[in-house]
């Protein structure tokens, strides 16, 4: 009796710690307490704009955008990744290394993600940056934030999808440790040319790619070099398959992974 009951316990342990490897299932995003969590984050958004914004119906339906988009991208970007291992964080050491178990799924990878889904539409009264945590030790985290257009950091929420694979992380951005966290608009004007407003790249479009000399090594995919790797040749098959799995839209939420 007591040899099945730790054979079941075990087996319990096993289904939960495999539950957790996985990124979120589709349709996450529209569980309840995912639905309530869009909605603080929407409302969060709207405190950062100036008193006569704060009402205007076009101010209120682009912040319910931004936090729909984060966390329902935030879930897809996950489930693109695949990341193997929990926490998160030890998936690096598959993206890490020469055997190349894992095409992405680096915080700037999540990065870089978050802001091209962030980037999808033309916004009036928000704008997209980016931020880093821990940048002099060598051991940095890579997020992205969303701030008014009349202010800039600290005053902003910080979008972590990469610690929790896909499950996103809210931040305040005036409650974090300055010593630590900071802007980073290199990254952000990069990102920019990248991904213009409105711009219309799959969900499986990757910002750099992972050069075949190194695997530690990337390179831009819109250069010459970048486009001519293996990795590159890799995602230019996989919007392929994306789009002809969506009829050729560039997103599907609720179907990707």
């Amino acid at each position: 009796m007591k040899r099945h009951l730790l054979t079941l316990i075990l087996a319990g342990s096993c289904l939960i710690f495999s539950a957790c490897q996985t990124a979120p299932p589709a349709g996450y995003a529209e569980q309840a307490h995912i639905v309530q969590k869009r909605a603080e984050l929407r409302d969060n958004l709207i405190k950062l704009l100036p008193e006569e914004q704060r009402k205007l119906p076009q101010a209120i339906e682009e912040a319910q955008w931004l936090a729909d988009t984060a966390y329902k991208g935030a879930a897809a970007i996950g489930r693109i990744n695949k990341p193997e291992r929990w926490p998160a964080w030890r998936n690096n050491t598959l993206v890490n290394s020469s055997s190349n178990r894992l095409e992405r799924g680096l915080c700037w990878h999540y990065q870089h993600d978050m802001y091209r889904e962030l980037r999808r539409r033309p916004l009036l009264y928000f704008n997209i940056g980016c931020c880093v945590r821990d940048e002099k030790t060598g051991s940095e985290h890579n997020c992205v934030y969303i701030c008014s257009k009349t202010d800039t950091w600290p005053h902003v929420w910080v979008l972590d999808a990469w610690k929790n694979a896909g499950r996103l992380i809210v931040m305040d951005g005036k409650e974090l440790d300055y010593d630590d966290w900071q802007d980073r608009p290199a990254s952000t004007e990069w990102l920019e040319l990248v991904y213009p407003e409105g711009h219309r790249y799959p969900i499986e479009h990757w910002a750099t790619v992972r050069t075949d000399e190194h695997w530690n090594k990337h390179e831009p995919s819109y250069t010459p070099k970048g486009s001519s790797t293996t990795q590159a040749q890799r995602m230019r098959e996989n919007i392929r398959k994306g789009l002809e799995e969506r009829n050729g839209n560039p997103i599907s939420y609720s179907y990707e992974g």
